[in-house]
């Protein structure tokens, strides 16, 4: 099984026909583990190789704060850290993904290795907001 960090391919099609509206869609984050198989291809949300254990829900969190901006002639969307609280897992990746229209996948993120918590909050550093370095970026 593998993580494969990119856009999904589902995503970028139904950017173009307007079915997602970041600005005001829930969005959420959910964690998965080396036995999970996310890339490309991933259409929805799945359980099937997600991460579990203390401070970690199925389905991840909501990200907050979430913003659609421009610059430089790059729409880009941002959103603040993700965070789990008091958390004891294993995960080696993400999936983000559309809550408000029917769990639809957005990205996936591939975090190079497998990284494992005990006892401790779990925060997701973003790249900044902005033109060069959000994580979704239409150039």
């Amino acid at each position: 099984m593998a993580i494969t960090q990119t856009w999904t391919t589902s995503f970028k099609y139904q950017i173009l026909l307007g079915e997602h509206d970041l600005d005001t869609d829930v969005l959420k984050i959910a964690l998965y583990t080396s036995s999970s198989s996310l890339g490309a291809n991933t259409t929805v949300y799945t359980t099937t190789g997600e991460t579990s254990g203390t401070g970690y829900t199925a389905g991840g969190v909501v990200l907050t704060n979430v913003t659609v901006s421009s610059g430089n002639g790059i729409a880009y969307v941002g959103f603040d850290n993700p965070t789990w609280s008091g958390t004891s897992f294993t995960t080696l990746g993400a999936l983000i993904y559309n809550y408000t229209k029917s769990n639809k996948s957005i990205a996936v993120l591939d975090f190079g290795r497998s990284q494992t918590t005990t006892n401790e909050n779990f925060v997701l550093q973003m790249p900044a907001n902005n033109p060069t370095f959000a994580l979704i970026r239409l150039v």
